[in-house]
């Protein structure tokens, strides 16, 4: 008796994304799988998935006119990918960095911002808006290694406020001990006349009278 096929024989498809896309980082690729399963149709999207570096179509062989047409979006999607705007999460990874240090070296300028983006939180009204970066430069920054630069920067720039600091502090309780020195220092009675120098000889010459 002839085998018949399974109906759970899958169809197959694999893209490789490429070291310029991912920057190395296991976040950034799957941010970009994310991105290219919110342009699928609702029925495709959970037939795509991440293994490594390596994105994987599968599909039930009865469904083949949908595994085309999700197949032919997702290699239109793979088109300059290597350009999608990379979003904080992904730049952290790449770059090996903390919050803290992406918000303070955007702010003071040393991580250029490529714009905002603004996206709705799953099942939620709220909204949120964030800063994404351009992959040419941070691919620039990772090759160049200036996170560790930027890292020595902020530990000089560090010491030198509590220097600073103390240095305030120290001036500050020399000045408030003077100024309880002088209060608590008992009053100079006035001089009188017969005690200022040259009074006697100034009264000799009668010039009071």
């Amino acid at each position: 008796m002839p085998k018949t096929e399974k109906p759970h024989v899958e169809l197959l498809r694999t893209w490789t994304l490429s070291p310029a896309a991912t920057l190395g980082s296991a976040v950034r690729a799957k941010g970009i799988l994310q991105e290219i399963k919110s342009r699928l149709p609702f029925v495709s999207k959970k037939a795509l998935s991440l293994d490594g570096p390596d994105l994987i179509l599968a599909m039930p062989a009865d469904e083949k006119t949908a595994f085309d047409t999700a197949a032919v979006i997702i290699s239109r999607a793979l088109e300059g990918i290597e350009l999608l705007p990379i979003i904080p999460r992904e730049i952290q990874d790449i770059l090996t960095i903390k919050a803290g240090e992406r918000h303070r070296w955007l702010a003071d300028g040393r991580l250029t911002s490529a714009g905002t983006r603004t996206v709705r939180l799953n099942g939620r009204a709220r909204q949120i808006t964030f800063h994404v970066f351009d992959p040419k430069v941070v691919e620039d920054l990772l090759d160049r290694g200036v996170v560790d630069e930027w890292r020595v920067e902020d530990a000089e720039a560090k010491a030198e406020k509590r220097q600073q600091a103390a240095y305030r502090a120290k001036l500050t309780r020399l000045l408030k001990a003077n100024r309880k020195a002088k209060k608590d220092a008992p009053d100079k009675p006035d001089q009188t006349a017969s005690e200022l120098k040259g009074w006697e000889e100034f009264d000799i010459d009668g010039l009071l009278r």
